[in-house]
């Protein structure tokens, strides 16, 4: 089931970074989902569903999935495998990693300065 879709101010989100991407989004007016959807990744012999991720964005318009990681870059590993499982299992799913890099590029684009960007201190959620 895919949720309807959402503006920022009506989503807890799981770190201030995936926050200020949504009002990036709100403000371009580009229709979004929060965590619309968890891909099984591997299942038990029992077909229990034993590793999942849940990318963070959905925007319709573009059916397109965005994983948002402000951690650093040599922390992502495992994202990464996920990822890469993802897209084995699911071929026609499109799904596109946002990193750290990313993100900051982004922001200073958007005007925010670099002492206020959230990004963390590359310890932030690892949830997908």
């Amino acid at each position: 089931m895919i949720r309807q879709e959402a503006s920022s101010r009506e989503v807890t989100f799981s770190h201030p970074s995936e926050q200020e991407f949504a009002r990036i989004l709100d403000f371009y007016r580009i229709p979004w989902q929060y965590e619309p959807r968890t891909f099984a990744l591997a299942r038990d012999g029992a077909g229990h569903i034993t590793e999942a991720f849940t990318p963070d964005f959905y925007l319709p318009e573009q059916d397109l999935y965005i994983e948002l990681t402000t951690m650093e870059q040599r922390l992502i590993t495992r994202k990464h495998r996920k990822l890469r499982r993802l897209r084995e299992l699911y071929p026609g799913i499109n799904v596109k990693l946002l990193n750290r890099h990313a993100f900051m590029q982004m922001m200073l684009k958007y005007g925010l300065d670099e002492d206020e960007m959230p990004i963390g201190d590359g310890v932030n959620h690892v949830r997908g």
